[in-house]
């Protein structure tokens, strides 16, 4: 057995029987107990290493090739896949309680392995077409087959398909420059047009118009997964080319132009996030300043930033579907996510919106919560810089306070003397508590994730050194 066919070819081939013949009531389980044993079998046995069980000996093989291209997952990319199938677990069990259509699981695994898939391949330039390819298979899970793309899902795809050709031409610049490094012209040309590409892939100002669209006009959850899936890959596929290049994450003109974009995409967000009278809008705009976060983790230059970059994604592995799948359940039993249609719904479904707020809490760096670490070790770096960047990050985080306060006081108001009421399934509570459980003990115990980050700067050696 080898690590592609296991964590790329098997949940590929489980989501196509899925889609062909597995009913919605069992597709979640199916779905969500492998991508579970996908991620303990990450985690306890390593790649390429001979385990013996009594008289069997085990090993999973790095690599296979498959039409003249390696796919390869070694030792260093078990922590990476144990982080990546745990989060798709916590998704796919709650697919069944949000009210998803029939197809997130099954197209979901194969977003996924298609997602794997493009962190194993070599060369890896081909990365940016298995992207693409999957972000293709996003529309039929955002729409229903006899409903049109909408305006959101529709430049979501104008703009991931505009990212390829700048990602494939920097790359193939990018071969000349390895072999003349003084070229001044050549190493300008790439930067800008890698610069462009990963701009279009990370949806920076003025692309990210796209994100409030989608979480308005299609399903919380599965735009919720959209979210994020793709920037999650982005983000590794990112990393490679800063390992892979030293004149580029040594670059004065990217590390100010990823400062300058971070700091504008925390304080656009959550500015934009208190103006906003749609509770999926202000969800849009959070994950869009949790992007901006990332980009400000690459400019770091310490050995730190592997160890910062993955946590930010970790967490945010745990605070989108937990918020998703909140939203999900306000919008099975409201006409809409907006706030004259969610008054009240404190007394309602008690556990969804204590669920929603505390999250909220989380993506701005509420202290005891797991957002806090990542986001406090950004802000002393940060004012290490210029306390002028610092001052924008912190109109950032009061942007996103501020959408939370006005949105518990929308949970809150009403005229009716209702009683409390717990509107929520079991299931449903299950998976809230399970979330938010882990956003207290990732808050107060930061540590806990030392055993699966403390293997990951090996994936990218020359960032760690």
């Amino acid at each position: 057995m080898s690590s592609p066919i296991l964590w790329i070819a098997l949940p590929f081939t489980v989501g196509t029987f899925i889609l062909l013949f597995i009913n919605e009531k069992y597709a979640t389980w199916i779905g969500g107990t492998l991508c579970a044993l996908l991620s303990l079998t990450a985690f306890f046995i390593p790649i390429d290493t001979a385990l013996l069980l009594g008289t069997l000996s085990i090993k999973i093989a790095p690599a296979v090739q498959f039409f003249g291209r390696s796919f390869e997952l070694n030792t260093a990319d078990g922590a990476l896949l144990t982080i990546i199938y745990g989060v798709a677990t916590l998704w796919f069990f709650g697919a069944q309680v949000s009210g998803t259509a029939t197809r997130f699981v099954s197209l979901g695994l194969m977003i996924i392995s298609l997602l794997t898939a493009s962190l194993a391949v070599e060369p890896f330039l081909y990365a940016a077409l298995l992207l693409e390819v999957a972000a293709m298979l996003v529309i039929p899970l955002l729409l229903p087959t006899t409903q049109k793309a909408n305006q959101g899902v529709a430049r979501f795809l104008i703009y991931q398909t505009l990212a390829m050709p700048f990602i494939l031409f920097s790359g193939w610049l990018l071969a000349g420059v390895e072999a003349s490094p003084t070229n001044i012209g050549s190493t300008t040309l790439s930067g800008t047009m890698l610069s462009i590409g990963f701009a279009f892939l990370f949806s920076v100002f003025p692309f990210y118009n796209w994100i409030p669209s989608l979480m308005e006009e299609n399903s919380p959850y599965a735009s919720g997964f959209l979210l994020w899936a793709l920037p999650t890959f982005t983000t590794i596929f990112a990393l490679g080319f800063l390992d892979r290049y030293t004149w580029l994450r040594t670059s004065p003109q990217l590390i100010n132009a990823l400062q300058f974009t971070g700091v504008f995409m925390v304080a656009s967000g959550g500015i934009f996030a208190s103006l906003q009278k749609h509770i999926g809008r202000i969800f849009a705009y959070a994950t869009i300043a949790e992007t901006g976060l990332i980009l400000l983790a690459f400019s770091i230059q310490n050995i730190d930033i592997v160890i910062l970059t993955i946590s930010i994604l970790l967490v945010r592995g745990i605070e989108l579907p937990t918020w998703a799948l909140a939203l999900s359940i306000l919008k099975q039993n409201s006409n809409s996510l907006k706030f004259s249609d969610l008054q009240g719904f404190f007394r309602k479904f008690p556990i969804a919106t204590i669920s929603l707020i505390i999250v909220h809490l989380s993506m701005l760096g509420f202290p005891l919560l797991a957002g806090f670490p990542t986001r406090l070790a950004i802000w002393q770096l940060m004012a290490n810089i210029s306390p002028t960047l610092l001052i924008w990050l912190f109109m950032g985080a009061m942007g996103l306070l501020i959408a939370a306060v006005r949105t518990l006081a929308v949970f809150v108001m009403t005229d009716e003397e209702s009683n409390w009421k717990l509107n929520e399934g079991w299931v449903q509570i299950t998976m809230l508590g399970l979330g938010v459980s882990g956003l207290f003990i990732l808050g107060l115990l930061p540590q806990a994730l030392n055993p699966l980050l403390k293997h990951l700067p090996a994936l990218f050696e020359r960032l760690s050194q």
